[in-house]
């Protein structure tokens, strides 16, 4: 998975489409996010006794990552619908 996500990085900084200042910025939001998060977790780890409450929470951040990506995706649709655009269907009747 890293050499995929090194070789995406390689690739669009090659084709002059990385935003350098705005991936340092997301760089540095998602080591702030996951120190924090790490940090909560191993407070309620300790709090409650049990390590089970990280498998509650990765399951719970999937459903949550899943159920938005659903509902954006339904948004796009709906709206590129309403605007008659281009959806990559055709017409089957017509071949």
């Amino acid at each position: 998975m890293m050499f995929s996500s090194s070789m995406s990085v390689v690739e669009y900084y090659m084709l002059k489409r990385f935003p350098i200042p705005y991936a340092a910025y997301l760089f540095g939001v998602c080591v702030i996010a996951a120190h924090t998060g790490q940090h909560i977790i191993r407070k309620l780890v300790l709090f409650l006794g049990r390590a089970s409450i990280i498998i509650f929470c990765l399951a719970f951040m999937i459903f949550m990552s899943a159920w938005i990506m659903g509902g954006v995706g339904i948004k796009k649709m709906v709206h590129e619908i309403k605007s008659n655009a281009y959806m990559g269907f055709e017409n089957l009747c017509s071949y």
